[in-house]
């Protein structure tokens, strides 16, 4: 796999985590596809028509162990884990980003919990 893709999806996803990018709902819509869907670690279903003004509020978190998978051509897996600083948890996470609008953007994501 592409090293510099593997590096460009990482720097997306640590976007994702910054305050300033998840409290922008102009930011968010760069990065997540129209039709963005998450199964969050809280069991929550949330999609990306739910983003208001706000964004989806600043957490502080930690990522690492970043790799990804080509599903096709202009499809990727990217595997992860989170560090919740807040609240002392970590999470495994995966996401789906699809090559549109010449751009990576996230089309589904899925945090699960770790005991």
């Amino acid at each position: 796999m592409n090293q510099d893709l593997k590096a460009l999806l990482q720097n997306q996803e640590e976007q994702l985590l910054r305050p300033e990018i998840r409290t922008s709902k102009e930011a968010l819509n760069q990065l997540l596809a129209a039709d963005f869907f998450e199964f969050g670690s809280s069991g929550r279903v949330f999609r990306g028509e739910e983003i208001d003004e706000k964004g989806i509020g600043a957490v502080d978190m930690q990522l690492s162990d970043f790799e990804i998978k080509s599903l096709a051509p202009d499809v990727v897996l990217a595997t992860y884990r989170i560090f919740n600083v807040e609240q002392k948890q970590s999470s495994l996470r995966s996401s789906i980003w699809k090559f549109q609008n010449n751009r990576w953007q996230l089309v589904f994501h899925q945090g699960t919990k770790t005991i």
